[in-house]
C-alpha cells in the first residue's frame, strides 16, 4: 500500500476532481487489492493493476454521480432574451511569472479540476493515464469524435485558464 498509495490517490484525486473523494475512492481500491492479495503480492503487475482499477472505480463514481456535481466552470449566468453565458470569477492581477515548478504544477491541477467533467476526464486519461484515443473513448462509452471534440475544447478552456494565471499553456498542443 505504501509503495501505490501516492500513485492511487492522484489517479483519482485528477479523474473526479475532489481530494475528499479521491481519498474514499482510493480506500475501495485499496480494498479491493485486499482481497486479491494473494495474487497481487508477488505480481509484478501490482501497479498497474491497482492504477486500472483506480481509473475505472473514479470513472464508475463519476458516471453514477455526475448530475449531482456542477464545477464552477459550469455555472451560468440566466439572463432574458440572451444565451446563458460563463460566470467570470476573477482572477487576481498579481500572478507571478517566476513561480516554481509546485506552484505551477498546483495551479495546473486547479485549472484542470475547473474544466467540465465532459473535457476533463478525456485530457486527464490521455495526458496522465496515458490512454489512447480509442480506450478513452471505450472507457467512457462515447464515439472516438466526442473525444476529440472534447479533447480540443478541454485543452483550449485549459489554455485559456492558464493564460489568466500567467502561465503558457504550450504543453497541451500536442
Amino acid at each position: 500500500m505504501h509503495a501505490y498509495q501516492d500513485m492511487v490517490f492522484s489517479t483519482t484525486a485528477r479523474l473526479v476532481g475532489d481530494d475528499a473523494l479521491a481519498a474514499d475512492i482510493s480506500q475501495e481500491v485499496f480494498l479491493k487489492a485486499y482481497g486479491s492479495f494473494a495474487q497481487l503480492r508477488a505480481s509484478a503487475t501490482a501497479g498497474g493493476w491497482l492504477k486500472t482499477v483506480a481509473t475505472r472505480l473514479a470513472l464508475n463514481h463519476l458516471s453514477r454521480y455526475r448530475r449531482r456535481w456542477r464545477f464552477f466552470s459550469e455555472l451560468r449566468i440566466e439572463t432574458p432574451d440572451e444565451e446563458a453565458e460563463e460566470i467570470e470569477f476573477a482572477v487576481p492581477d498579481t500572478a507571478a511569472a517566476d513561480i516554481d515548478a509546485e506552484q505551477r504544477a498546483a495551479i495546473i491541477d486547479r485549472a484542470i479540476q475547473e474544466l467540465p467533467e465532459h473535457q476533463r476526464l478525456p485530457l486527464v486519461l490521455y495526458h496522465f493515464e496515458d490512454m489512447a484515443y480509442v480506450q478513452i473513448a471505450t472507457q467512457l462509452q462515447v464515439s472516438l469524435a466526442k473525444v476529440k471534440t472534447d479533447m480540443q475544447r478541454g485543452r483550449a478552456a485549459l489554455a485559456r485558464k492558464l493564460v489568466r494565471c500567467g502561465i503558457v499553456a504550450d504543453v497541451l498542443s500536442s
